[in-house]
């Protein structure tokens, strides 16, 4: 029966209805422009700000980094130096036996040390101090005192002469 009121009554609701959310949507869509803007703004302010903080952290970091490399190298060369002294201990003791071992040989050989020469060395500045001596006393025969000399000269060179050892020789077989 009554069925048209009920539709006159429904679409004087929905003008009201759709024109609050058409005035809501509105509202939204200028809110949006409003956040957008301000984003916008306030964005390379935002983007400034975390750049600088991003430069402050970066020079921290690098700094820190600094001081540690710093800290390693000093320890690495510490350990550098303590290993190279020891090092060199070792060394020294090394060429220490390698130069008695090499002496023992030489003098198995027969070869005189720089001791034994510097002996004769000295020995022949006495025999030669001597011979002085004797050719000031004999200087009234100068064939004495030259015969003395070279004497004295062939008795140092005797002495100062390195001595060589006899070797057996093979003995020789008849063919």
């Amino acid at each position: 029966m009554v069925t048209k009121t009920k539709k006159t009554t429904s679409s004087k609701r929905t003008a009201p209805l759709s024109s609050s959310v058409k005035d809501s949507a509105q509202l939204i869509w200028q809110a949006g422009l409003g956040a957008f803007n301000k984003a916008q703004a306030e964005g390379t302010k935002a983007f400034e700000a975390l750049v600088k903080e991003g430069v402050s952290f970066q020079r921290k970091t690098q700094s820190a980094a600094e001081e540690k490399m710093t800290e390693a190298t000093s320890k690495i060369s510490d350990m550098a130096s303590g290993i190279s002294s020891k090092a060199t201990g070792q060394w020294d003791k090394l060429e220490t036996i390698f130069e008695e071992r090499v002496a023992k040989a030489l003098n198995k050989l027969g070869v005189p040390s720089g001791k034994d020469i510097n002996a004769l060395i000295h020995r022949i500045d006495e025999l030669n101090k001597s011979v002085q001596k004797l050719s000031a006393k004999t200087s009234s025969s100068p064939a004495a005192a030259k015969k003395t000399v070279k004497s004295a000269a062939k008795v140092a060179a005797k002495r100062a002469a390195p001595r060589k050892t006899a070797k057996a020789k093979p003995a020789e077989t008849p063919t």
